[in-house]
């Protein structure tokens, strides 16, 4: 994530009526434009692609795209942050209704692909502040090294290689796919 911000504060209802709305994350009343590559996106969306039919399948939740605004940090109530993609388990918003604007409540596993222009301080940071509003699983692809890390609220890391299987764990009960099949195509 570049951190290119603007001189003019914002607020998060200002973000919803943005022309290029999900382009931007709210950060301490900046806009922070989100620059993602082509690689990284379309790791992200094979990701989305094979978790996203598994949890359709199984009737387990919803699955978000790169534009779902999340606005759940409760050390700073005005920051809005977005992830390449993520999850939020069946029955946990209110009557299963999708809410207007941003998502006032965690996902249970979030996505980043990493892009050529984030930094690893920028990226310790967003993964850090997922995991402290709630979210359970953090998966960070790596599409130059097709490698992927899954990141737990205990503080747990596992590094995954082409050959090792990426796992839902308690999160997504059941999904399974090989880490090879999120870079496919690269």
């Amino acid at each position: 994530m570049t951190l290119t911000t603007t001189a003019t504060l914002y607020t998060p209802d200002d973000l919803l009526t943005l022309p290029d709305y999900g382009r931007f994350e709210l950060l301490d009343g900046h806009l922070v434009e989100r620059k993602m590559g082509a690689k990284s996106s379309y790791t992200a969306t094979n990701v989305l692609i094979l978790m996203g039919h598994f949890v359709l399948s199984n009737s387990l939740g919803l699955v978000f795209q790169a534009d779902c605004g999340y606005q759940i940090f409760p050390e700073e109530p005005g920051r809005v942050r977005f992830a390449d993609g993520s999850f939020i388990r069946r029955g946990r918003l209110p009557e299963d209704c999708l809410p207007q604007g941003h998502c006032p409540l965690a996902p249970d596993l979030v996505i980043e692909a990493v892009s050529p222009h984030d930094t690893a301080s920028a990226l310790e940071t967003k993964i850090a502040q997922w995991l402290s509003a709630g979210v359970q699983l953090v998966w960070v692809l790596y599409p130059e090294t097709h490698r992927l890390q899954v990141h737990r609220t205990d503080g747990t890391v596992t590094k995954l290689q082409v050959d090792d299987q990426l796992s839902g764990e308690e999160v997504i009960p059941g999904f399974q796919c090989q880490v090879a099949a999120v870079f496919q195509g690269l």
